[in-house]
């Protein structure tokens, strides 16, 4: 009997490349509080599954530069903040949302935190753009066949709708979706061959090396952005063996040759300058 193949979902993508690329597992083996697993030549990193692209190469490059191990791990950033918040421990966090930043720090879990970068989401649409999409508005124009990650887990799907609201358009949007999507790495291979007209995604996926210069991209008025997903920090958890080391690795991952690789990825870094402006704009400072 031939076993039925599950879907390749996002998160499984994720874990295997991950994996494949640093032999790092993607997926937790949780350490409660009390416990003491760390070392003095490594040091233990999760972040949020979004990340987990642009954090690979930065690792094996702190890596050569500094013969320090990083034992790397990539999820969904709402249940890595979950188990932090409970009593799993890590030495080094890169969450997505600043509420979560800041929940650590206020439970005595996170020593500090500091900007990391920022996301923007784009509209993409087949290389020859047949619908000839130029604006946001144009999704909500009949006949139109679009296709949208309502179904991908949050804050993904929960992003894109609301950007929709912003834009007064949601409903004649979704009168022209022809496919709602779980998973945004599925989902792109479809707007690239032409199978729907267009869709909104994170531009780092359009950055990714399996989809760049496969789909045009289209920007979006940042206004109608959800202010509460754009926003990425990192910081030292009060687990971390040697203090000296996490700074070390905090001070690379945010200096220019660190930020450069994000941006290679379809981020926003904290030290440009948009990413300075967005940092005054949504308050990302550890008070």
């Amino acid at each position: 009997m031939n076993e039925k193949k599950e879907p390749l979902t996002r998160r499984k993508f994720i874990k295997i490349a991950a994996a494949s690329a640093l032999g790092a597992t993607l997926l937790p083996k949780f350490t409660l509080a009390g416990s003491s697993p760390f070392h003095s030549d490594s040091l233990q990193v999760w972040s949020c599954g979004g990340l987990a692209e642009a954090f690979m190469e930065a690792n094996a490059l702190f890596e050569q530069q500094t013969d320090i191990q990083i034992n790397y791990t990539g999820a969904f950033a709402g249940a890595l903040g979950k188990s932090l918040l409970g009593g799993a421990t890590t030495e080094i966090f890169a969450g997505r949302v600043l509420k979560l930043a800041k929940s650590l720090r206020e439970a005595g879990k996170m020593m500090y935190f500091r900007p990391l970068c920022f996301t923007e989401y784009v509209i993409v649409t087949p290389p020859d753009n047949p619908a000839g999409i130029r604006s946001l508005q144009d999704l909500a124009v009949p006949g139109v066949r679009v296709i949208l990650p309502l179904g991908a887990s949050p804050p993904g799907g929960d992003a894109v709708a609301g950007i929709l609201k912003k834009a007064r358009i949601d409903q004649a949007v979704r009168r022209n979706m022809i496919e709602k999507e779980s998973c945004v790495i599925k989902m792109m291979p479809k707007i690239a061959r032409g199978k729907g007209d267009a869709s909104i995604v994170e531009r780092r996926l359009t950055c990714m090396p399996k989809f760049a210069q496969k789909v045009q991209v289209i920007p979006i008025n940042e206004a109608f952005f959800p202010p509460g997903p754009l926003t990425f920090t990192i910081g030292v958890m009060k687990y971390a063996a040697d203090r000296n080391m996490a700074d070390q690795y905090i001070d690379f991952i945010c200096s220019a040759e660190g930020q450069s690789i994000f941006q290679k990825h379809g981020f926003i870094p904290a030290i440009s300058a948009k990413g300075k402006t967005l940092i005054e704009k949504l308050g990302v400072k550890d008070d």
